[in-house]
């Protein structure tokens, strides 16, 4: 058995004004009180379109033997050569925001050992998405860490804490001046949310006997990649490592930006007969998270569950299924940002939503369903203040491996040539129209 699984498909069982843009970019001294208008872009993160990411944790783990991974990510997408082309194709979609995510082992590549090239390299990226007019929004990690801090037990030790925290003060301190918008971690409550999924649990012995091989690799004593952690352990120690880098962050940049955290979030529903988790289920994945320190909450949502007592319930009979084996369900993004509205106060920003298909018909269908819920919880007065689809790019889906299609741009396998998909074009119409007349965001 391959032991290979997805952390999506395991959970089933407007626009903003040059001059905002300016202001937001501004790196005077004294606290901004500009912020950009409501954000419509795309996403990605540097794992998985980057390629040659040798470093980072998950590299380890794609090269032994069990593997739980489906492909390995190799060259992914070529990104971390063909990014300019990819902010120049995102912007002259109509986009005005740009969310990617630095990747920490480029950074720091063993303890202490900082790579100004690296720093240098992610500046030249930000200042080009700033040339395109659009706001950077970034991903301070997005799930792996360099290997060297997963071999050190990773956030399942809390001394590791200090570790992030000078990390987060070091991005922030060299490229500070040019980010519009930050979070911390990307969906660091995933953990969580896949605990509930019955089809996780006969994978856990797989994924254990791939983790061993891949401390026994390095030598590592407590090897613990955060995206395989154990979230019982890991939990209150990121939750910690989120509040203590948010406040390194907020100093270190004089409070120009707004930060954040992104959470994975299915919209729970009771089943149509019997007891249900969906409480018990959002104390555990969302409530510790939309308690913690913050400017707002990163809502990222593809589907929706039904919650028995203890575990999710397998889909219903006859619904549309992604190709991540889970319903292609765009509505369930308005209901799980009015669930997070109704226990917060916070800013909502859409970091990722999308799906996984072929049939690039249905990801139009799919964006406008999406988008029409956004609006009505304008109308209803929910501070949403933007739409950042997954993905631009048809990606390396970690476990998964190049099979699910998420991207608005398909890109060829062999030569890497990027080519904008109808989706594409229908989602930057949209961001070009900007919300309806008489919809604003706070």
């Amino acid at each position: 058995m391959g032991g290979v699984f997805d952390r999506r498909a395991v959970l089933w069982g407007g626009t903003a004004t040059v001059a905002a843009v300016a202001s937001a970019a501004q790196a005077g001294s004294g606290k901004s009180t500009a912020r950009p208008g409501f954000l419509w872009g795309s996403a990605g993160a540097a794992y998985q379109i980057e390629g040659g990411n040798y470093a980072s944790d998950l590299w380890v783990m794609e090269h032994v033997k069990p593997t739980i991974f489906k492909d390995p990510s190799g060259d992914a997408a070529d990104s971390y050569n063909r990014v300019w082309e990819d902010i120049a194709l995102a912007a002259s979609l109509g986009f005005n925001t740009h969310r990617f995510s630095i990747e920490w082992s480029r950074i720091e590549p063993e303890p202490g050992q900082i790579s100004l090239a690296g720093i240098a390299y992610y500046r030249r990226v930000l200042e080009t998405i700033r040339k395109h007019g659009m706001t950077p929004f970034v991903t301070y990690n997005h799930f792996t860490t360099p290997r060297w801090f997963a071999a050190a037990g990773g956030f399942e030790t809390r001394d590791n804490i200090p570790a992030f925290v000078r990390y987060c003060t070091l991005i922030t301190e060299h490229l500070g001046d040019l980010i519009g918008v930050a979070s911390t971690f990307n969906e660091p409550n995933l953990g969580a949310l896949v605990s509930w999924s019955p089809a996780i649990r006969p994978l856990r012995p797989y994924i254990e006997m791939s983790k061993k091989a891949a401390a026994a690799s390095i030598g590592a004593a407590h090897w613990a990649p955060p995206v395989l952690g154990d979230f019982r352990i890991q939990q209150p120690i990121m939750i910690e490592a989120h509040e203590r880098a948010y406040e390194a962050i907020r100093k270190a940049s004089n409070d120009r930006y707004l930060v954040g955290v992104t959470l994975s979030l299915n919209d729970e529903r009771a089943p149509p007969s019997g007891p249900s988790g969906v409480e018990a289920k959002q104390a555990q994945v969302m409530l510790p998270w939309l308690q913690a320190q913050g400017d707002f909450i990163g809502v990222q949502n593809y589907t929706y569950t039904e919650v028995g007592p203890d575990a999710d319930l397998p889909a219903p009979k006859g619904v549309e299924l992604s190709q991540m084996g889970y319903p292609a369900a765009p509505e369930a993004l308005e209901a799980v940002i009015r669930t997070v509205a109704r226990h917060t106060r916070k800013p909502i920003y859409v970091t990722e939503n999308g799906v996984a298909t072929e049939d690039d018909t249905r990801r139009v269908a799919f964006i406008d369903k999406a988008v029409a819920g956004v609006v009505d919880c304008l109308r209803d007065g929910i501070d949403v203040r933007g739409y950042i689809h997954w993905s631009l790019l048809d990606n390396w889906e970690w476990f998964s491996g190049y099979g699910p299609k998420f991207g608005l741009v398909a890109v060829d396998r062999t030569t890497f040539a990027r080519t904008p998909k109808p989706s594409a074009r229908h989602m930057g119409a949209i961001a070009r129209k900007g919300l309806p007349a008489g919809v604003k965001s706070r």
